[in-house]
């Protein structure tokens, strides 16, 4: 058939360039030992012939007054559930999506490691617009690259065509016949676990446990800037915003998990919880609720970043965790970070109430002062 085309096995030929490697064929070098190699459907498939599309200038400026309305945007787009594709940055977008599933696996019951992980990788795509194939092939790409920097593999992939958004997701598993999930909670006991298996339930709750003692500690997964494209306050406003978080430090995250795995094994995490979309500020704000809140300080992490902007660092897309320890465990986990080299940020300390209160000690004079006033209401209902 003439002009027959396939979306994993064409080649592609973007903004005009040789034509590059078919997406199927990147992917299969990611797949898992003993997992099955997909055959190649047969016939001859002609070249996809696509650009990048650029985002529009944006000249959204944020007020750092406002935190409290950025919060309630991104916390309700947060509540969607899963994203749209973010098109005007696909490869970053999908290393995001991928740090986001690997983080999320951090809290469940079991005994594993980050390399004890496979990930399923599936893509959902509207083919009809200029630069959704361009998009594509660049997001696969991304993934090859980032799934095998990390060191982990496929335990499958997928792609099917949509009438709607563009969407790509991947799930963690255990790959066989290292270990296998167990059904329900009662399959994995409290103590440690002999061997690998994954449960399903978590080890600790998402919600702070009300001890004023207590520390909120930020770990930061990536080492890149803070910046707002493709997030979810961008995207609350209808605008794509300038640049997303270059999210490239795939060693970093690696020693970052198994520092909070082990953590995590241990009990010493009394509450956590993964930053993902909407950043920082939504995740803390998702583990307040109506009798538990926080007073947080983010001057330490404007200095060490060198953030000039609040707004950048409390919602810029940087993956990452939220922990809650006990005061009696800070030292022990200030020495196994500092072992392993993982930046992290003590915060400040739940509080009664539900209010969430953010300060920054990195300014001065009135700045300073205003960013202290700032207090946000974690909203009604959240237990």
């Amino acid at each position: 058939m003439e002009g027959k085309v396939s979306p994993l096995w064409s080649e592609y030929i973007i903004d005009g360039s040789a034509p590059c490697l078919p997406p199927a064929q990147m992917l299969k070098e990611c797949l898992a030992f003993g997992v099955p190699v997909p055959s190649r459907p047969d016939g001859k498939f002609e070249p996809i012939v696509d650009e990048v599309v650029d985002p529009a200038p944006s000249s959204n400026s944020y007020d750092p007054s406002l935190v409290m309305d950025y919060l309630s945007r991104t916390a309700a787009g947060a509540k969607k559930g899963r994203r749209a594709f973010q098109m005007f940055f696909p490869g970053p977008f999908t290393r995001s999506r991928i740090a986001a599933a690997l983080a999320d696996t951090l809290w469940l019951k079991g005994h594993y490691r980050l390399q004890d992980i496979r990930l399923d990788a599936q893509w959902k795509w509207n083919s009809s617009r200029i630069g959704n194939m361009a998009a594509f092939w660049n997001s696969v790409e991304a993934a090859a690259d980032y799934i095998d920097s990390l060191g982990l593999s496929l335990s499958g992939f997928s792609y099917a065509g949509s009438p709607d958004a563009c969407r790509v997701s991947f799930t963690a598993n255990l790959g066989e016949p290292a270990g296998e999930a167990a059904e329900d909670e009662e399959d994995i006991p409290d103590e440690p676990t002999v061997g690998v298996v994954m449960g399903r339930s978590r080890s600790c709750p998402s919600k702070l446990v009300l001890d004023p003692d207590s520390w909120i500690v930020y770990i930061p997964f990536d080492s890149c800037d803070y910046r707002l494209g493709g997030s979810l306050l961008a995207e609350s406003f209808g605008t794509a915003g300038s640049v997303f978080p270059e999210i490239l430090d795939a060693d970093y995250f690696v020693d970052c998990y198994e520092v909070v795995r082990e953590l995590v094994e241990d009990k010493v995490i009394i509450s956590g919880v993964s930053v993902g979309d909407g950043g920082l500020l939504t995740a803390l704000n998702s583990m307040c609720g109506p009798k538990v809140g926080a007073r947080i300080d983010v001057g330490d992490l404007m200095r060490a970043s060198g953030e000039k902007g609040i707004v950048r660092v409390l919602f810029g897309e940087v993956p990452g965790v939220i922990l809650q320890i006990k005061d009696i465990d800070y030292d022990y986990l200030d020495a196994e970070l500092l072992l392993q080299d993982v930046l992290w940020f003590p915060l400040g300390h739940p509080r009664a109430g539900g209010s969430l209160e953010i300060c920054n000690t990195s300014s001065s004079g009135i700045a300073g002062i205003l960013q202290s006033l700032m207090s946000v209401q974690a909203p009604e209902g959240e237990d």
